[in-house]
């Protein structure tokens, strides 16, 4: 099997720039190793899964017969107690008080997926076992990010003695400390990167906060406050109602790319049930108008169609809106509320359109005249900063490059940086926090605020940075191949079994395979917006495949009986009514 791997550790030079559409277009095609042979025969056994995939789940650290009852049969009893995360008990205590004294609540959220299905989780939840509570969702270009001191103010002015934030907060000292001299107490549910003092909250609950034990690190916001709604359902005695929410966390956790292991790949599957068996009014109604069926609802689509749709109100407007529609309890409301989210997306569409256009002349201009592979780092005042993280993200889909993408708001440069495998883009902005007025957010993607006139000197600080780990090797897009496959092993009981991997996302990816003496039957053709369909050979068994975004993969392709080697996933696609099997083409090359 060819493999394009370079060294590692090469450094970059201008030289270089030549090779780099060679680069995207080659990838590196690193297969695993194979499983040791003392764990996988019993595991084998044991399972009676076959060999391929048994290698496959000993790959993804599931070499007991334990762990493996755990992966394919998640449920309840494998979440984690919430009282061992630090302050549960402190937050719950004061959440009853409030309760009980018929204080005003505030749920302040965030305006992505995260924090709108935060917001609306814990705003029906409160709602329901009797407190008096309103949602505050601040304005992405009036409040911008997280707490913020006018959304206090706003807070003060209902009446709120209690703010509970969700999917933001642990960075804000300053803003909690205005809420405590003015009498309004805080409790923060986050799971962004503290900095370096912690807010001084009435409680806050991080599992990645210094000093907080709790055992699984990589909650999403919206987990996090499920934690606190599954710590409050115990108190009460109704513990099993908190799993009516898990479809907020669900939707949540796939939009915002958390690891898809342990405790948040329970949730999201608990969830994901919900959704396609007894999907509440708002998720129901966003789903129909986006022309998807419940019952085969998975991370894909979450991902791809409704977390897009969801995002969109709140890009271009007031997100408070898809609150309304995720906390909605009447479906015919709902359905009204979900023909304003879809007219919303078709309008970003279209300025998503515009923006990666120009973008895009910007980048290549900028890659023609340096010739290098550092980072993309791209201002233009009048982008709609809505968009830009959107844009970002499908810059390092095209260029595979650590891409900051800015706007002007206010006299000041915002933007929204979004990384590639390899590179930790939070803490390398963490190395030149001088040139920045603020910053938060994770290992691949984060926000940002720079001073206009400091813009160049942040850009030439953030690309010494990034040169000093940005390796060849690194800028090489990578496939990891779970194993060899042949097409006699895809057999139904082989994809009903693949199937219980789900769900899919980050540190639980759908298994890649690799085969190879394959041959292409037919005419390959294009479909869609330049999707590459086709039907494929091995010995005498013939199946269908697409790689998406992948057309200009036809010219090589374009030969009846041309023999390929081939890397891709196994789906179960359906089309009128019918499901088949379809391979999903990553890459191709010749035998």
């Amino acid at each position: 099997m060819e493999d394009t791997q370079r060294s590692a550790g090469a450094s970059l030079d201008q030289k270089q720039q030549t090779n780099y559409q060679s680069q995207l277009d080659h990838k590196r095609w690193t297969l695993a190793d194979p499983a040791p042979e003392d764990i996988l025969k019993p595991l084998e056994e044991k399972l009676g899964i076959g060999r391929t995939l048994t290698s496959v789940l000993i790959h993804r650290g599931i070499d007991t017969f334990e762990k493996a009852r755990e992966f394919f049969r998640p449920g309840e009893n494998y979440l984690h107690d919430p009282f061992a995360m630090d302050h549960m008990d402190i937050a719950i205590r004061r959440l009853l008080k409030a309760r009980d004294n018929g204080e005003r609540i505030l749920v302040y959220g965030d305006y992505d997926v995260d924090g709108t299905n935060g917001t609306a989780m814990l705003y029906t939840y409160l709602t329901s076992i009797g407190c008096k509570v309103s949602y505050f969702i601040p304005d992405r270009i009036k409040d911008g990010y997280g707490l913020s001191i006018s959304g206090i103010d706003k807070a003060m002015d209902r009446g709120v003695s209690l703010l509970l934030s969700i999917d933001c907060g642990v960075t804000a000292t300053e803003q909690v400390e205005y809420a405590n001299r003015h009498d309004v107490d805080c409790i923060i549910c986050d799971h962004h990167e503290p900095g370096d003092i912690l807010p001084d909250a009435y409680a806050i609950l991080n599992p990645i906060k210094p000093g907080c034990n709790y055992p699984f690190k990589y909650l999403s916001g919206c987990g996090v406050g499920f934690k606190l709604v599954q710590g409050l359902a115990r108190t009460l005695g109704h513990e099993e109602k908190a799993y009516e929410y898990l479809d907020y966390v669900a939707l949540a956790s796939a939009a915002d790319i958390v690891p898809l292991e342990g405790e948040n790949r329970v949730l999201v599957k608990m969830g994901l049930d919900l959704i396609n068996n007894n999907p509440r009014p708002g998720i129901k109604a966003i789903i129909e108008s986006a022309n998807l069926k419940t019952g085969r609802i998975n991370t894909g689509q979450i991902v791809f169609v409704i977390a897009p749709r969801i995002n969109a109100v709140g890009r271009l407007g007031d997100a408070r809106r898809a609150v309304e529609l995720l906390a909605c309890e009447d479906f015919s409301q709902a359905c009204e509320f979900a023909k304003i989210v879809e007219s919303e997306n078709y309008n970003r569409r279209k300025i998503d359109e515009v923006t990666f256009g120009q973008a895009m002349q910007i980048a290549e201009a900028y890659i023609e005249d340096t010739g290098d592979l550092l980072p993309l780092i791209l201002h233009q005042d009048d982008w709609h900063p809505g968009v830009i993280g959107i844009v970002a993200s499908r810059l390092v889909e095209k260029y595979y490059r650590p891409t900051i993408l800015m706007t002007t708001v206010d006299g000041v440069a915002k933007g929204s940086a979004r990384s590639i495998a390899g590179f930790d883009i939070y803490q390398a902005l963490k190395q030149v926090e001088d040139f920045i007025l603020q910053f938060g957010g994770h290992k691949y993607a984060a926000g940002l605020s720079v001073e206009i006139e400091r813009l160049d000197e942040f850009r030439k600080a953030f690309n010494k940075v990034a040169s000093e780990y940005l390796t060849e090797e690194i800028l090489t897009p990578e496939i990891k191949i779970d194993s060899l496959l042949t097409f006699d092993e895809i057999t139904p009981k082989f994809v009903r079994i693949l199937d219980m991997f789900a769900p899919f996302g980050p540190e639980n990816l759908n298994p890649t395979f690799y085969s190879n003496s394959m041959h292409i039957v037919g005419s390959p053709r294009i479909v869609g917006k330049n999707h590459l369909l086709m039907k494929v050979r091995q010995k005498d068994i013939m199946l269908d495949a697409i790689g998406f975004n992948l057309g200009h993969l036809l010219p090589e392709v374009g030969k009846r009986g041309r023999e390929i080697q081939m890397v891709y996933t196994i789906h179960q696609n359906e089309w009128n009514n019918v499901i088949y099997t379809q391979l999903r083409i990553k890459d191709i090359k010749d035998q």
